[in-house]
C-alpha cells in the first residue's frame, strides 16, 4: 500500500482557492499600482513610487517616448517635404491661337421697310471659305433679290450667288473669295414691305451699304 497518497482532505477548498485568487489579484494590483505605474508611465497614485524612486523613471521613460514620437513626426514632414521637392511639376501648355475677326461665330440680323420700286443691299465681310447660314422674309409679298459679292482688293465688282423673286429663302452662303458678300432687294409690288434678314456664321462685319 502507497503511504504516500494524497487524501482528499489535503487539497485546498473551494472557499480557499478563492481566498487565494483574490489575494493573489490583490498583490497585483498592489505591485501594479505601486510599482509598474510609477516605473512605466510615471502614474503613482499612492505617492510609492517616488519614495523609492520609481516615479522619476516613469517620467523619463514617459519623456523620451514623447521627444520619440515627435522626431518620428519630424522625421516623416521631411520625408514629404523631401518627395514634394523632387516630384516633377506639372507643365501646362496654354496653346495660344490668334483668332480672327472673320474665323468668329457671330449672330446678326436686320429688319428694313421698302416702299414700292425702293431697295436696299446688306453685305458681310467674310473671307474665303468662311460660311454664313442665313433667313429672310418679306411681310407683304416676293421681293427681288440678288445674292452676290464683290472685293474692291481683288478688284472684283460683281459675282452672282443667285437670284430672283421670292417672300422669304434661307440657306448657307459661302465666301467664294475675301470681301463683301450678302444682298440686295427692291420691292416691285404696289404696298410697303418690311423684311427681316438673320445670319448666323463667320464673318466680322454686317452693314447697310444701299
Amino acid at each position: 500500500m502507497n503511504n504516500n497518497q494524497t487524501s482528499y482532505n489535503d487539497l485546498p477548498s473551494k472557499a480557499q482557492l478563492i481566498k487565494s485568487t483574490i489575494i493573489a489579484a490583490g498583490i497585483a494590483l498592489v505591485i501594479l499600482i505601486t510599482a509598474i505605474l510609477p516605473a512605466e508611465y510615471g502614474i503613482d497614485p499612492t505617492g510609492i513610487g517616488k519614495l523609492i524612486g520609481l516615479s522619476k523613471m516613469g517620467e523619463i521613460k514617459t519623456s523620451l517616448s514623447k521627444d520619440a514620437a515627435a522626431e518620428r513626426a519630424k522625421d516623416e514632414a521631411r520625408k514629404v517635404e523631401m518627395l514634394s521637392a523632387v516630384k516633377p511639376k506639372e507643365v501646362r501648355t496654354v496653346k495660344t491661337e490668334i483668332e480672327k475677326p472673320e474665323d468668329k461665330i457671330k449672330k446678326d440680323s436686320m429688319t428694313f421697310t421698302l416702299k414700292p420700286d425702293e431697295a436696299t443691299e446688306i453685305k458681310l465681310a467674310m473671307q474665303k471659305g468662311k460660311k454664313v447660314n442665313f433667313v429672310w422674309t418679306s411681310d407683304n409679298g416676293k421681293a427681288n433679290f440678288d445674292t452676290h459679292g464683290d472685293s474692291k482688293p481683288l478688284n472684283i465688282k460683281y459675282h452672282n450667288y443667285a437670284k430672283g423673286s421670292k417672300m422669304s429663302d434661307k440657306g448657307v452662303l459661302e465666301a467664294s473669295f475675301d470681301g463683301h458678300h450678302g444682298w440686295f432687294w427692291r420691292n416691285r409690288t404696289s404696298g410697303v414691305m418690311n423684311i427681316t434678314l438673320e445670319v448666323s456664321g463667320e464673318f466680322s462685319d454686317m452693314k447697310k451699304v444701299l
